[in-house]
């Protein structure tokens, strides 16, 4: 039997190709999706550090508006579709800078593009973690714009012995920000879906210290439970992102859509509703 995660999706033809801006293209669900794309005949823009065709740390300022700057260049002044991927998971403030700043950036930032474009679509890739317990104070400075106090609260936050908030609080208040943001006259009302998805433990780059080592496997295992088919394949993720950002999505906005093997479900079960 075919393995309906392996199949190829159905390639388009060159009139309805669509041109898609992704952060995190070199590796892991960016460079899953952006393959995907490109294989169903679109034209795929990626960004990283190194290795795509935009090079830019979304952990800084520069990085960002050299994004944008690139993105307006190489697509003509018009993107149909942005996928913001890029993300660390390090115990760290940069993790802050990247996973927020850098993603909220990346979707402000790119906008007016996605105006000119074709059917826009934007999606985010947030994280199961935005579940778990955060530390407001990065939280709040997030969401009302504060690099500067959301960097020093990330240290805080370290000096005290919870580096985990780190990377809980950033995925939190970007999943926050996207329920705002998505009602709002700037997207919903300039018809732009914008949606974030929350994966759980997929195998990528970035998880494999974390599933290599036995006993903070087990602590990941306890902290993201899987009883669907345990740990994802970037591969598995790419198809969820192409549909959000299609044509075909049409009324999808403002959500964090779990792809998570039922993790999100055993964690707040029927009380998240």
């Amino acid at each position: 039997m075919t393995d309906p995660s392996r199949t190829q999706p159905d390639r388009i033809d060159e009139q309805t190709a669509r041109t898609y801006l992704i952060t995190g293209a070199a590796s892991g669900i960016g460079r899953a999706t952006a393959r995907q794309l490109s294989a169903r005949g679109h034209r795929v823009i990626g960004a990283d550090l190194k290795d795509t065709d935009i090079s830019a740390d979304l952990g800084t300022g520069e990085g960002r508006a050299l994004l944008a700057e690139a993105a307006a260049d190489l697509g003509g002044g018009r993107l149909d579709a942005v996928i913001a991927c890029a993300g660390v998971a390090d115990h760290d403030p940069v993790t802050v800078r990247v996973n927020a700043f850098g993603a909220i950036a990346t979707l402000t930032g790119l906008r007016p593009l996605l105006a000119a474009g074709r059917h826009p679509r934007a999606a985010v890739v947030a994280s199961v973690a935005a579940l778990h317990p955060t530390d407001p104070a990065i939280v709040d400075a997030v969401l009302a714009d504060d690099e500067a106090a959301a960097v020093a609260a990330a240290r805080a936050a370290i000096d005290r012995g919870e580096p985990q908030r780190v990377y809980t609080s950033a995925k939190h208040a970007l999943v926050r920000w996207v329920r705002r943001a998505a009602v709002s006259d700037a997207w919903a009302g300039a018809g732009i879906p914008l949606n974030a998805i929350g994966p759980g433990i997929i195998r990528t780059p970035m998880s494999r210290p974390m599933i290599g080592d036995p006993e903070i496997r087990a602590v990941a295992d306890a902290a993201v439970p899987m009883p669907l088919n345990g740990y994802g394949e970037a591969e598995q993720v790419a198809p969820l992102l192409d549909f959000l950002t299609s044509p075909e999505n049409t009324h999808v906005t403002g959500q964090v859509v779990f792809i998570d093997g039922g993790a999100d479900a055993v964690l707040r079960g029927e009380e998240g509703w």
